[in-house]
């Protein structure tokens, strides 16, 4: 609807994703995504385990990375 080609589309649709995947995991989507933006340039995204400890729902995300909790 908002986008003018179908790779466009897919572009958005992975972005939408990836954000609000990250607001289910207790992630500030910015922080991650600017995390996200950073590491993966110097990653091995052929490597199953260091694109685990990138995805949402890992524990090993920097703790920048998390929406403070409201009872701290």
């Amino acid at each position: 609807m908002f986008s003018n080609t179908p790779r466009g589309a897919k572009g958005i649709a992975i972005m939408y994703s990836l954000v609000e995947t990250a607001k289910e995991n207790g992630l500030s989507p910015y922080h991650y995504l600017r995390y996200l933006f950073e590491i993966m340039p110097n990653i091995d995204l052929s490597s199953k385990e260091e694109v685990e400890r990138i995805l949402p729902w890992s524990q090993d995300l920097p703790s920048i990375c998390r929406v403070p909790s409201p009872n701290k």
